[in-house]
């Protein structure tokens, strides 16, 4: 599944309209789960004879597509398999009961709710949320894919405005050739990573380096009266601080980006701290041959 992401220009009225699609997409979330909390073992079917008696009895849940609505069972429903399956497994510490949402960031479409733009550049959203036609945004990667291939979209609230997100069902791979050279690859604490050849790429610390900006801009938050719009851009201007860390961290953590300077040899990857999977968005197992 290969997943684009797109900046959305939304208008006010757009914003409140998205807001209220992912208020309603975590309560049904939440009341589904506490469906289940309280009649122990139903199954899948249960819950989604929940989810249409929520859409019956609540007028604004209703007005959410029903694609929607089953998408936010569907993400209860993984839950509990996953909580089942680590208990089965006998996962040391907790097994991760599934736990209500305070703070959705996203609501999720199907095939079903959204239409595109001929040009795709513009999607329309057809539920009675209001939300309309939306301007996107960014690359033009989404035309080489016909529309039958998405199967999922996303709208996504982060500190510095809405995204769509394409979810399009193709195989990302990427083919190089083998060669017989190899290196070793260590991940740690001290250093991103280590090779074999002696070469150390340094840990950049990005939240390090911005700790004392972002310390600044969190006081500013308690100094500004609780409700009011000060208060509401303080948090937005923390918020942003966070996010641009985020992104410096995952841009860095590319795993495509070091093994490209590598150039064309065999890598195995030798984990020696539990940061590898925060460090490496490779899909492989850790002890495996990566060919880049």
């Amino acid at each position: 599944m290969l997943v684009l992401e797109y900046k959305a220009v939304v208008k006010s009225n757009q914003a409140k309209a998205i807001d209220e699609a992912i208020r309603t997409s975590q309560f049904v979330r939440n009341k589904v789960l506490r469906y289940w909390m309280d009649n122990h073992g139903i199954g899948k079917k249960q819950l989604y004879q929940y989810n249409t008696q929520l859409r019956a009895e609540y007028g604004f849940v209703k007005d959410l597509n029903s694609h929607a609505c089953q998408a936010s069972v569907e993400n209860v429903e993984r839950a509990i398999k996953r909580f089942f399956d680590n208990c089965k497994a006998k996962k040391p510490g907790k097994k991760g009961y599934p736990r209500f949402k305070k703070h959705s960031r996203s609501v999720e479409y199907k095939v079903s709710g959204w239409k595109l733009h001929p040009s795709k550049r513009r999607i329309t959203f057809s539920d009675k949320k209001g939300i309309g036609e939306l301007k996107l945004l960014g690359k033009w990667d989404i035309h080489t894919y016909p529309v039958e291939l998405i199967k999922r979209v996303r709208i996504v609230c982060r500190a510095d405005g809405y995204y769509v997100q394409f979810c399009v069902s193709v195989d990302n791979h990427s083919k190089a050739p083998v060669t017989t050279s190899e290196i070793g690859i260590d991940v740690g604490l001290e250093y991103f990573y280590s090779d074999s050849n002696g070469n150390h790429e340094e840990n950049p610390r990005y939240l390090r380096n911005a700790e004392k900006n972002i310390k600044r801009v969190q006081r500013k938050i308690y100094k500004k009266t609780k409700g009011s719009s000060g208060r509401k851009k303080a948090r937005g201007v923390y918020a942003r601080k966070h996010l641009r860390v985020t992104r410096q961290r995952n841009e860095h953590a590319s795993a495509i980006r070091w093994m490209k300077n590598l150039g064309n040899q065999s890598i195995n990857i030798y984990p020696n701290s539990p940061e590898l999977n925060s460090q490496l968005d490779v899909g492989a197992s850790p002890t495996s041959k990566v060919h880049a």
